[in-house]
């Protein structure tokens, strides 16, 4: 199985390309770029599953620094600084790794997951920056 079975390829290529330069890569803004926000939670458990890549159900720390050679092989390893942000972001409970909770942990029965709250995370600032101006008709919608 390959993250392009899930993500459009043209998707990657511009979430790679807009976090060339190091110290530039933000997991909400590339979560959002490659289309994870728009995909269901059992997609995104089998993209997790091809990004822990030693199968422990975690993602630790080294492969954080290699995260985007997962979409690109020629891509750029993440600087330490990105890897450490990368992982507090993701570590909810300050484990020292991403894990992927596939258990029905609240009584509305909502999902809880580590990487899915980085992507919810994604999706809403992805509203903010595409939202109607205040004064708009469509902001009554919103």
């Amino acid at each position: 199985m390959a993250l392009t079975d899930f993500l459009a390829a043209s998707d990657i290529t511009s979430a790679i390309n807009a976090c060339r330069a190091n110290d530039s890569f933000s997991p909400k803004k590339f979560f959002a770029m490659v289309g994870l926000s728009k995909k269901s939670p059992p997609e995104i458990e089998k993209i997790f599953m091809i990004l822990d890549q030693d199968k422990s159900g975690y993602i630790e720390q080294d492969e954080l620094q290699l995260f985007l050679q997962n979409f690109s092989k020629g891509a750029r390893p993440l600087t330490a600084a990105e890897t450490r942000a990368f992982l507090l972001a993701g570590d909810k409970d300050g484990d020292g790794k991403i894990g992927w909770d596939g258990r029905v942990t609240r009584p509305s029965g909502s999902l809880t997951f580590n990487v899915m709250s980085l992507i919810l995370e994604a999706e809403l600032s992805n509203f903010a920056l595409h939202r109607p101006p205040v004064n708009s008709k469509l902001a009554i919608l919103y």
